[in-house]
């Protein structure tokens, strides 16, 4: 045992590893793929879980026999004429050979609430069911008093609901995302605050880079206090920065009005730029340290030697930034703008507590669009393939990164 311990002992330390990844990672990937081939609805009971077959609502189609029964006894007790009562009683034997069928050729041992049936119990099925509600039809339109005939029309018209139809989409939720204006607009705006946001967060963090690489008194403090903002929770962060927004007694919204960059305090989260504006700013103070930390370290690997060899052969700071630091740093640059790429393109939370995607959907991201689809209008399956079509579009970036800095991932000699 010790020996095969001792010969599997890698395979054994990263089992755990392997299996978080499985559970965290593969597994939530798979359900959302799935998700994304169905027209999944949790408001449509028809179309609340993923149905490749056709299927019965059993319990549902028992709910709609006992309050036809309810509303025909009431019926029965308030009509006048024999030919009407006869037609109740005609309708209440119906309703009670569709009870016997159901629980005869349709529903389970194990009391299922759905049931998948073939095309030949659905035919006879919705034959029955319709047969009912033409006979509700006639009878409401003779001449008695009768309780609810509103009522009662509505509660047959359930009898269409019950039946669940597939609602396997295929490709089609792709389809419709790739025709959708609003996914265009989000991802447009996006992209946008994408850029300018890492843009403007590799300058500063790559200058907070270098003024903490440099040794002085009080570095350690620096750096200390450099990372609060990145520690602090998103959603706080957001909270603090709509209080400095706001219109009566935000301090920066005073500032930028007094200095002309806005109209007024009010205009700050109220116009489509000024609004994409604060939102960049918030984000690059947040996260510039931690840019700043993954080029500290790898700056942190550059040999000194090489700057006091190019300083010697009378190389100049700035020579000296792009023929040693830029190039050795690539690695890191690389890194940087991937994590923080990644992070900038699925930014929820921060625009979620800052504008909610206001004014008029001007500020919403794709992942707030996804957010709403899926959490507000539970509707999973386009939801689902919204997150896919991120997920390439993220793909996309990376290469392009991996191109434009010519990074060799694999290590292979050049």
């Amino acid at each position: 045992m010790s020996k095969w311990a001792d010969n599997n002992a890698g395979y054994i330390f990263i089992l755990p590893a392997v299996i978080i990844i499985v559970l965290f990672s593969i597994a939530p990937i798979i359900g959302t793929l799935r998700y994304a081939f169905f027209d999944m609805q949790l408001n449509d009971q028809s179309k609340n879980d993923m149905y490749t077959k056709s299927n019965i609502n059993v319990v549902l189609n028992q709910e709609t026999i006992n309050y036809l029964n309810y509303y025909l006894s009431i019926d029965m007790d308030t009509v006048q004429n024999q030919d009407t009562i006869a037609k109740i009683d005609q309708i209440k034997k119906d309703i009670s050979a569709l009870d016997l069928f159901i629980s005869k050729e349709i529903a389970t041992s194990d009391l299922r609430a759905v049931v998948q049936v073939g095309q030949e119990e659905q035919s006879a099925l919705v034959e029955r069911q319709e047969s009912i509600v033409n006979k509700l039809k006639e009878l409401y339109a003779m001449d008695d008093e009768f309780y609810s005939p509103e009522d009662t029309m509505a509660v047959a018209s359930e009898f269409e609901t019950s039946i669940i139809k597939s609602n396997f989409a295929g490709g089609d939720n792709f389809t419709k995302v790739l025709k959708d204006e609003r996914v265009h607009s989000t991802l447009k705006f996006t992209l946008i605050f994408t850029v300018i946001s890492v843009f403007a967060e590799l300058i500063f963090g790559l200058a907070l880079a270098l003024i903490m690489n440099k040794p002085f008194k009080g570095r350690s403090l620096l750096r200390t206090f450099s990372l609060i903002p990145w520690a602090i929770p998103t959603s706080v962060a957001a909270l603090i920065w709509s209080y400095l927004y706001n219109g009566s007694s935000g301090i920066v919204s005073h500032i930028f009005t007094t200095i002309g960059l806005i109209n007024s305090p009010a205009s700050m989260l109220n116009s489509t730029r000024n609004a994409l504006g604060g939102i960049i700013i918030a984000d690059v103070w947040k996260t510039t340290p931690y840019m700043a930390l993954l080029l500290l370290g790898g700056l942190q690997v550059i040999p000194n030697s090489l700057y006091e060899s190019s300083a010697l052969d009378g190389a100049r700071k700035w020579q000296q930034f792009r023929y040693i630091t830029l190039p050795l740093l690539k690695p890191s640059i690389f890194v940087a703008l991937l994590f923080r790429t990644l992070d900038a393109f699925r930014i929820l939370d921060l625009i979620y507590v800052l504008t909610g995607g206001g004014p008029g959907g001007s500020t919403e991201s794709i992942s707030l669009y996804a957010y709403k689809v899926m959490f507000s209008q539970t509707r999973f399956g386009y939801g689902s393939a919204i997150v896919l079509i991120m997920a390439m579009v993220v793909g996309i970036i990376t290469f392009i990164y991996i191109k434009a800095l010519n990074v060799n991932l694999l290590g292979e000699k050049r």
